[in-house]
This record gives structure tokens, C-alpha cells and sequence, in this order.
């Protein structure tokens, strides 16, 4: 746990917010980056604007390791239609992305241990794969024994984010129904992002 708290410090000044949504964090304010002797920020070529999009949505998605990250861009490639929406539908299907949506999880991370350690079922069934692709109609649900979670609780009643529009949630039986795959504009980022970057990236 230590360990992701201090990952998640580094990464809030590295890209100058708390990109999971933890805005009353000094660390989005520093002039500097994550090391000792952080430098000032400077003027970063077109591959370095191109790099720091990609690396910050694949951490927003609690840092999706770098081949699983570019095979959704190749699924991306191969799916018709824009190539950085089909991209960001795809990372918002992933099961422990939609978890955290569904304010089932207070984070990102919270989701995907749920998730590994058979809390969720996903249509009756058990799935702890966070990676599992969820589909449209697909109901997520947290297992029956899991319900009575104080943490899960506290999440729904936080006020610090939204449910999105392409999840009906059920609070008092903590379902999830994935209604449909969104578009860049309907996911709630917690800061900015650029996917239209991430394709130059990846197709440079």
C-alpha cells in the first residue's frame, strides 16, 4: 500500500495534478519533478509532448504496463472509426476501470485488488481479471458476501466525483450495468488528457 501512495505522489508532480482526482494534493503544485533534485519543468519537444500524454493516461488507468497498453492501441488500429476514441472505449471497458467508475472502489488501485481477490461478479458470474473486457448490457456486482464492505460505503458516499452516464448503478445492490462504450467527452477525467497525442505517439 506505501508503495502506491508514493507512486501516486510522484505521479501528481510529474504531471503537475493528481490525475486521479485527489486535487487537495501539494504535490500538483510544485514547480518541480519527482527526484531529489527535481528540475524546473521546460519546453518539451513534439515526442516528449507525445511520450508525457501517453505515460499520463496509461497511469490514470493505475499504470497498465507498456505492452498492455499497446496492444489496445493495435486493437485501436483495427477497429473502424477514430482511432483515439476506439482507444479510450477501450480502456474505460476494462473491468477494474469500471469498478472505480461505478464508485464501487475509491481508486483505481482499490478497484483492481477488488477485483483480483473475487469480489466482483460480472452477469452472476466470478471474473478476477482486471483487464477483463466488460460489455455493453454487461452488470457488474459486487459478491454478496463482499456487500457489507465499509469501504465500499464510504466510496459511494463520497462526494468527490461523479457517476458517468454510461453506468447505471444500483447502491443499494451494488450493481453496475455498462449501458455504452464512451466517447473521450463523456469520460470524467480528473485532468487533462490528449489520446489524439498518444496516437502520434504510437504511430510515429
Amino acid at each position: 500500500m506505501k508503495s502506491i501512495v508514493n507512486a501516486k505522489k510522484k505521479a501528481t508532480r510529474r504531471y503537475g495534478a493528481s490525475i486521479w482526482g485527489e486535487n487537495h494534493s501539494s504535490f500538483a503544485r510544485r514547480e518541480t519533478a519527482p527526484g531529489q533534485h527535481g528540475a524546473r519543468k521546460k519546453k518539451m519537444t513534439d515526442y516528449g509532448e507525445q511520450l508525457y500524454a501517453k505515460q499520463k493516461l496509461k497511469s490514470s488507468y493505475g499504470n497498465i504496463s507498456e505492452k498492455q497498453f499497446a496492444k489496445y492501441y493495435a486493437e485501436a488500429i483495427r477497429r473502424r472509426g477514430d482511432t483515439a476514441e476506439n482507444l479510450i472505449g477501450i480502456l474505460e471497458s476494462r473491468l477494474d476501470n469500471l469498478v472505480y467508475r461505478s464508485k464501487i472502489a475509491s481508486t483505481v488501485f482499490a478497484a483492481r485488488q477488488m477485483v483480483n481477490h473475487n469480489h466482483i461478479l460480472v452477469n452472476g458470474k466470478k471474473v478476477n481479471i482486471p483487464s477483463y473486457m466488460v460489455k455493453v448490457g454487461d452488470v457488474i456486482e459486487v459478491k454478496e458476501k463482499s456487500k457489507q464492505n465499509p469501504l465500499i460505503a464510504a466510496s459511494l458516499e463520497s462526494a468527490t466525483r461523479d457517476i458517468p452516464g454510461y453506468l447505471e448503478v444500483d447502491t443499494k445492490k451494488l450493481t453496475a450495468k455498462y449501458t455504452f462504450i464512451p466517447k473521450f467527452e463523456d469520460v470524467p477525467y480528473a485532468c487533462t488528457m490528449e489520446p489524439n497525442l498518444v496516437i502520434e505517439y504510437y504511430s510515429r
